[in-house]
């Protein structure tokens, strides 16, 4: 069952929260993280992405790098921008985007539950991306990065949450991108009690969301760290979703050439496994096993025939079928993770950066993709297969710096 804990967050002063809140580290390059940090000293990711505040030709894997959060993060916390916690606590955080909210535990999951795949997984993570997390949490002693976990629903957790939501919020605000993040501190014995026990009791297992590089590097950390390893460190930052509230948006793909074929010899070999009808407009697949391409200023709809793809939890993705019979096949990219000639799209860009990707001449066509379901997540996690790289994009993201976990009591270092 899983095993879930409060702990002492880092966070900042009221008054502050907004300009320390700063988009996951993962979702902005140096450069664009630059920019969304000039003129703001408070902004969190001078940690998160430290290589802003030192020369640009810096290898952001410089040990130097890491060094630099640390030094910010000590500074945020002597100037008083953050202050940690004087007791373990859980925290409620609520999210608003587009007139939809959503509302997940923040808490500390247990590393011996990753490790023993009570937090199950459906992603395989890179070496290197890891490798910059782990010296991340160790140089600066903080789980700065929150890992998403989703759950099936409990009633007796939803009730509980949703009534202690009646009460006055710690953090609320509307962040630049339009998105309200409203925080709830849960300090009340029996209360965090109560949530304790309902996971316990409740709750088999959780499942990743997002961050499987965050959960892994945690783990790795402990295990570096060996039999001198912090309290702080048997647990990593995640905050958790019931499933019914979670809204994962499509994630699409551009591809910069038909390898070699022309047109009409490229349509005529996606015949063999799809259906192909023109679409007037820009194509959003409204269900599954539908998939939208854009190729020479025309958007298609391909219907994937119904023998051309097994019904294991992975091979009846849209994506796996889009890879097994045409990108594979026709277009000769045998790994995402790896092919040079494949890029990723998220869909809170929408379809018309698609399009302008295509129209550029910097790609020859676009895919539009259904989203994953959850209960597709939960499937492949379930039977232990993993999806192809870049499959579920999930919005709202939660906002780095609000919450932290030192995994080291010593704050004050």
């Amino acid at each position: 069952m899983a095993a879930i804990y409060p702990f002492k967050a880092l966070r900042p002063a009221a008054e502050l929260a907004k300009k320390v809140a700063s988009r996951p580290y993962d979702v902005l390059n140096s450069k664009e993280a630059k920019v969304e940090a000039q003129d703001n000293n408070f902004s969190f990711l001078h940690i998160t992405k430290s290589e802003i505040d030192l020369p640009e030709n810096i290898d952001v894997h410089a040990q130097i790098v890491y060094e630099k959060a640390k030094e910010n993060l000590t500074a945020f916390i002597s100037r008083g921008i953050l202050f940690r916690e004087n007791k373990s606590c859980y925290y409620i955080y609520e999210l608003q985007m587009n007139g939809k909210s959503q509302t997940g535990l923040v808490c500390g999951s247990s590393v011996d539950d990753y490790e023993k795949n009570l937090i199950k997984k459906h992603e395989f993570t890179r070496p290197e991306k890891e490798e910059d997390r782990i010296n991340h949490i160790k140089t600066t002693g903080a789980q700065t990065g929150n890992v998403f976990l989703a759950y099936r629903n409990v009633t007796e957790v939803d009730a509980l949450i949703n009534k202690w939501k009646e009460r006055n919020s710690v953090y609320n605000f509307t962040a630049d991108d339009h998105i309200q993040h409203t925080i709830w501190i849960v300090n009340d014995e029996k209360t965090i009690e109560k949530i304790s026990t309902l996971f316990k009791e409740k709750v088999p297992c959780t499942y990743i969301a997002d961050g499987h590089h965050r959960a892994a590097s945690a783990a790795k950390v402990r295990k570096a760290l060996g039999g001198g390893a912090p309290e702080g460190a048997n647990f990593f930052l995640t905050t958790l979703f019931p499933a019914d509230q979670l809204y994962i948006m499509d994630y699409n793909r551009v591809v910069t050439d038909l390898n070699g074929l022309t047109k009409d010899d490229f349509l005529f070999a996606i015949k063999n496994n799809f259906s192909i009808t023109t679409a007037k407009k820009a194509f959003s697949p409204a269900k599954l096993h539908d998939i939208g391409m854009y190729l020479n200023n025309q958007w298609y709809c391909l219907n994937a025939n119904e023998n051309s793809y097994a019904k294991d939890p992975t091979s009846v993705l849209d994506i796996s079928i889009l890879q097994n019979n045409l990108l594979d096949p026709i277009l000769n990219i045998k790994d995402q993770r790896t092919d040079k000639r494949i890029d990723f799209i998220g869909g809170i860009r929408g379809l018309d950066e698609l399009e302008k990707r295509v129209n550029s001449g910097e790609m020859a066509v676009a895919f539009s993709l259904h989203p994953v379901t959850i209960q597709q997540l939960f499937a492949i996690a379930d039977s232990g297969q993993v999806m192809p790289p870049k499959s579920t994009w999930f919005e709202p993201k939660l906002r780095d710096g609000l919450l932290t976990n030192l995994i080291t009591s010593a704050e004050e270092e």
